[in-house]
């Protein structure tokens, strides 16, 4: 889309989610056996975003991790020492950015369309188009649902937000982040506007929430990726590649190349390797 990029944010530890992100950074946690950030580069992507030249993510903590999945996908912006925040990592961004406005989504927002959403022939359904329609470059867009909390209004943020170049030119490359140099001057001024989700949004912080997007993701059915064996029982289960599951998994996530043992039930948590259980609570 002519002047505008994307810059989507994977530098944060999840620190909620420990000790999930001892593995893997939040980002790419996967979520009906996606990454978080596949997910979010596919929503842009269906707006026709995408590519070096167009769509950055930045990375920092376990950032080798997300560099090598990025690989040549996107243009990566790797934060020196502690994450910049969301505004201090847009600022890294600026030269590369140059002039055009910006859709900043969070790597860790879980998305997903109502059945009314129109889909994109190239990807899932472009449920965030509305956030650039007609948009002329002046205001801040920020994507929200109903609260509570109400944060903006009657309305929380939904992880995706549209800043114009004047705003993006004026942020500081220290750790900072976009409510505070952003978000809340636009608002004093009159320049924000909530664009509400029609759909279902969770911010996958907790493992109570992470549980919830990756059920929600597959209709609270089951998946079973490739490669697994399942030769227990599961209701209600995401189970990932190459993951072994000879007890039970209900209401469960159970990462690629975990495994529940004979005996063994998973009940409303996630499982990393053969020990690891964090429960959702």
């Amino acid at each position: 889309m002519t002047g505008i990029c994307a810059v989507i944010l994977a530098a944060g530890e999840g620190r909620r989610l420990r000790p999930l992100t001892e593995h893997l950074p939040k980002a790419l946690c996967p979520v009906g056996n996606v990454a978080l950030l596949d997910r979010a580069m596919a929503r842009v992507a269906a707006l026709g975003i995408a590519g070096p030249a167009d769509l950055a993510v930045n990375a920092c903590y376990l950032g080798e991790q997300v560099v090598a999945h990025v690989g040549d996908r996107a243009r990566l912006s790797v934060e020196p020492g502690d994450p910049f925040g969301t505004a201090g990592g847009v600022a890294l961004l600026k030269d590369w950015i140059g002039g055009r406005g910006v859709l900043v989504g969070n790597a860790d927002a879980y998305l997903a369309p109502d059945e009314t959403s129109e889909t994109s022939e190239d990807g899932p359904a472009a449920d965030i188009a509305e956030l650039l329609d007609g948009w002329d470059g002046t205001t801040v867009r920020m994507l929200g649902v109903p609260g509570p909390p109400d944060e903006f209004g009657a309305h929380r943020f939904a992880g995706f937000s549209l800043l114009p170049w004047d705003l993006v030119e004026r942020l500081d490359a220290v750790p900072s982040d976009l409510v505070r140099t952003t978000w809340r001057p636009a608002e004093r001024e009159g320049r924000l506007k909530v664009v509400e989700y029609r759909g279902t949004y969770l911010d996958t912080g907790t493992p109570r929430d992470y549980v919830r997007a990756n059920l929600h993701a597959v209709h609270h059915e089951t998946l079973i990726g490739e490669g697994a064996v399942v030769t227990g029982s599961v209701e209600q289960a995401v189970i990932g590649e190459g993951a072994v599951v000879a007890g039970r998994v209900i209401r469960g996530v159970v990462w690629p190349g975990g495994e529940v043992r004979a005996g063994e039930t998973l009940c409303d948590a996630v499982r990393v390797g053969r020990e690891l259980t964090v429960a959702a609570d």
